[in-house]
């Protein structure tokens, strides 16, 4: 896998913004708090949704600032300890989300631990609910979603009525801090048409038992419900995840009819068991690229400027920090942040075009990570109102290329 990420690696510019260029940090930028406009509003005549995105956004923490990420990102990394930031740990276990309620959407992480403790036991896969919903008229989303006629409201449904000039339909998708993962892979199977060439490789099993081999920190790999594990076990666990995202994107990508692809993403995306066992396959590879790009800074080859910046916040100053602070965070205490929508996306090798709608009006409106991709990485879109939470629009949605 390392051949294809050094050439891509060097194809983007210092920049990061959406289309239409802008400084390099804007695509990093967390969302701005709401105007005064808004707050003289209050919360009178707003729908449910629109309070709890607009709270969303204020308690939604972004990537470090640039100005202080450029300047760390000339110092030394004099070290490869592992100091943990985020000492707190949250219990993995999927839990089962209502996706028929406004409410379980936009939650804080201590909403969904508790709601996991008082579950107390998983779903059955028969009894677990789809986590991504049928599909709806984007319009009629967006009108049920923002009736208010605060400033925010007002350009949210501009936001809307821009993207419904090319999709038809919106599938919400769960919020539990997977969603980020969880849309663009169902985006990217549902409108797979062959097998990745990385997916194709006969080293891309081997993945787990040669880091470890290499990095013995990656026992610390927090495997959903399963820590304490021994290092081998660790390795044929994970072994599995990614040998099931093979079988998957194969069988998916295979079927020719739409409908019946359709359909068997609905299907995996409704078995629990499987569906977050191929986010720990995600997130694995987000770690193995991860690896790759620090070595390659480190022995002075060329790296997307998004590499200088995911190594250097204070929470991931190598890959050891990375995935203990953020990589095994993910789905428990918190999503992606902005800078891992890059490494997601080289992860994958698609590019991931998003429309961040509280950005409507802005050159940052579409935002693609990467921001110049490589021409032969399908495109994969989704929609977001905060950088927080992702929805998929579909209907003309067709693999296609930049």
């Amino acid at each position: 896998m390392a051949a294809p990420r050094s050439r891509a690696a060097g194809a983007e510019q210092p920049q990061v913004a959406g289309r239409g260029g802008g400084a390099a940090g804007r695509a990093l930028e967390p969302p701005g708090e709401p105007g005064p406009a808004n707050a003289a509003a209050g919360q009178k005549g707003r729908s449910a949704g629109e309070r709890r995105r607009e709270s969303a956004r204020r308690g939604t923490g972004g990537p470090e600032e640039i100005s202080r990420t450029a300047s760390l990102a000339t110092e030394e990394d004099a070290s490869r300890n592992c100091e943990m930031y985020l000492p707190a740990y949250c219990h993995p276990a999927a839990m089962e989300i209502s996706l028929d309620s406004e409410e379980d959407m936009y939650r804080d992480a201590e909403e969904i631990e508790r709601e996991k403790i008082l579950l107390g036991c998983k779903t059955s896969s028969s009894e677990y609910k789809p986590s991504v919903a049928p599909e709806m008229d984007i319009m009629e989303y967006c009108r049920k979603e923002w009736r208010g006629n605060t400033p925010v409201a007002k350009r949210m449904r501009k936001g809307y009525e821009a993207v419904a000039q090319k999709f038809a339909s919106i599938r919400r998708v769960r919020g539990d801090n997977y969603c980020a993962l969880r849309a663009t892979l169902f985006q990217a199977l549902s409108q797979a048409t062959q097998l990745p060439t990385w997916l194709q490789s006969e080293d891309f099993t081997k993945l787990p038992e040669n880091l470890l081999s290499k990095y013995d920190w990656i026992k610390q790999w927090q495997l959903k419900q399963k820590l304490g594990r021994k290092m081998g076990e660790i390795s044929d666990e994970i072994k599995e995840y990614l040998m099931l995202l093979r079988k998957k994107w194969k069988y998916i990508s295979e079927i020719k009819g739409p409908i019946e692809k359709q359909e068997a993403c609905d299907k995996l995306f409704k078995n629990e068991e499987e569906e977050y066992s191929l986010y720990e396959a995600l997130k694995f590879l987000m770690l193995n690229t991860a690896i790759e790009l620090y070595n390659d800074d480190k022995n002075g080859r060329r790296v997307p400027v998004f590499s200088w910046l995911l190594f250097a916040r204070d929470t991931s100053s190598n890959p050891c920090q990375l995935m203990h602070n953020h990589l095994n965070q993910i789905g428990h205490s918190g999503g992606l942040e902005q800078v891992e929508m890059f490494l997601l996306a080289y992860a994958l090798q698609y590019t991931i075009q998003v429309y961040r709608l509280y950005k409507y009006g802005t050159d940052e409106f579409i935002t693609l990570y990467p921001n110049d991709p490589e021409e032969d990485w399908p495109v994969v879109t989704l929609i977001t109102e905060d950088d927080r939470h992702y929805n998929i629009p579909v209907r003309m949605c067709q693999e296609t290329k930049l």
